[in-house]
């Protein structure tokens, strides 16, 4: 039993068949955790009891000859963003260092009830702020594939914890690609959904206008299976929606493929874009259409997304400080405590960031910045919606590079936030975007990334199937 080599589909017909037990089956997990962890570090806090009492109620469900849920016995983690009861909950920040979640984020809920078998929480850059996990308050996760280099971020554990076959299922969240970067970056699936398709209720927030839960897996249908299972309406979460829309069904054939030229210029890696051109050229000759778009406001999306971005933040971690709740530094007043808990308590990412959002917001500069940044994004989703009238869905490299040494950009946080290019535009309009492997360089892996109209998601898994057919 290896569990690097099982699926969903995998391990239920052998529970089914009882050719192994959901307790040895999380038992084998958490052993593989076990054995990794010290020089992967992709988990930061380990949930043993909750795992083996899920895998054992799996294994009674089918004693009783009942049926199994979607992921009964199913081991899985969760990104440190997102709560689960009783469970220490840090964003990878020592601000929440002892923090322990009072309930279940919405998302967590549906997996329980589905029946998976959550093995902990997984590092991340500190409240979701970088694309490596380096800026993690806990020290950075190394990639599978070559533990020198980064696993991407900011949900790098989440993705590293599923390419090493730690656990077969794992819940990402991304803001500007901290689901589809890393995905790339360690060679396995990740979805960011529709903004509203799945509650964010319960997930500790770096923008609101942005961020959104999404799924890792090491084959699309499984990603599709986790991403039912969470998307669902959720009354607590405003802009939660009930997705009522029929399952589109093209057929290669069929296909419209959009290349923007945009995502092949200045900033590409060579190998990176052969890759991918040589990947959506697997489409072509199985018949479908490749039609050259244009998306002229890309150029502007990065900076408009690091002023939203910041903004956001700013506001949104305003509420730690060190009072109520979180890291908590001694003073000789109360400003004093203040300051000190937050200088202490915040890494220089977010302390970047937080001044960032507060100078755009702050008067005199909310309209030369703030107000602009909104405009760049109602001009970004227009771009879009003329791209949709045209084909089906857009490919492009997830990443422009490959995935970089540890180190390398720390010192440079521009470098590191051009890593986002064709990722933050999706987040900026709020439309679905999955990075599927592309292939390998030098053992590097490299994503591809496929772009559908809102609330599309199943177009996309489909596409993903029929690449992973074409491999």
């Amino acid at each position: 039993m290896n569990v690097t080599e099982l699926t969903i589909e995998g391990v239920q017909k052998g529970l089914i068949a009882k050719e192994f037990s959901a307790v040895e089956l999380t038992e084998n997990a958490l052993l593989n955790v076990a054995k990794q962890e010290p020089s992967l570090h992709a988990f930061l806090t380990i949930t043993k009891e909750l795992a083996m009492a899920a895998a054992k109620a799996t294994d009674e469900r089918i004693a009783k000859g009942e049926k199994l849920l979607p992921l009964s016995g199913i081991p899985c983690s969760l990104k440190d963003a997102i709560l689960v009861e009783e469970v220490r909950c840090t964003a990878g920040s020592r601000m929440l260092d002892n923090y322990i979640a009072p309930y279940d984020a919405f998302v967590t809920e549906k997996i329980k009830e589905a029946g998976a078998v959550i093995i902990g929480k997984t590092n991340m850059d500190e409240f979701g702020m970088g694309a490596s996990t380096e800026n993690s308050s806990f020290g950075a996760t190394k990639n599978p594939h070559n533990l020198e280099r980064v696993p991407g971020g900011s949900s790098g554990g989440s993705a590293a914890s599923v390419a090493a076959g730690e656990v077969i299922l794992s819940l990402g969240e991304d803001t500007g690609g901290s689901i589809r970067q890393p995905a790339s970056f360690c060679g396995v699936v990740g979805l960011k959904p529709t903004y509203g398709a799945v509650s964010r209720a319960g997930i500790i927030a770096l923008a609101s206008s942005l961020d959104q839960v999404g799924p890792f897996a090491r084959t699309t249908k499984d990603a599709q299976i986790l991403f039912e299972t969470i998307s669902k309406r959720d009354l607590r979460d405003a802009t939660s929606v009930d997705i009522k829309k029929k399952k589109k069904e093209v057929g290669v054939k069929e296909l419209r493929i959009g290349v923007p030229k945009e995502y092949f210029g200045k900033g590409l890696d060579s190998g990176v874009s052969k890759l991918i051109k040589d990947t959506i050229g697997k489409f072509e000759s199985a018949g479908a259409k490749i039609v050259e778009i244009e998306l002229p406001h890309t150029q502007y999306a990065l900076a408009a997304y690091y002023i939203l971005n910041t903004s956001e933040a700013s506001a949104n971690l305003a509420r730690y400080d060190g009072i109520r709740y979180g890291f908590h530094q001694e003073a000789s007043d109360l400003l004093g405590e203040y300051l000190s808990s937050r200088s202490e308590g915040f890494g220089p990412e977010v302390k970047r960031r937080i001044m960032l959002g507060t100078y755009a917001l702050s008067e005199g500069y909310y309209d030369a910045y703030y107000v602009k940044a909104q405009k760049i994004r109602s001009l970004l989703k227009q771009d879009f919606e003329s791209a949709f009238n045209k084909v089906d869905v857009i490919m492009g490299p997830t990443s422009p590079v490959l995935p970089f040494l540890l180190g390398e950009k720390t010192s440079n946080p521009l470098k590191m936030y051009l890593v986002d290019t064709y990722t933050v535009p999706l987040n900026l309009v709020g439309l679905p975007g999955i990075s599927l492997v592309a292939g390998k360089i030098d053992n590097l892996p490299v994503g591809l990334q496929v772009i559908a109209p809102s609330f599309e998601e199943d177009l996309l898994f489909s596409i993903g199937k029929t690449l992973e057919s074409l491999q």
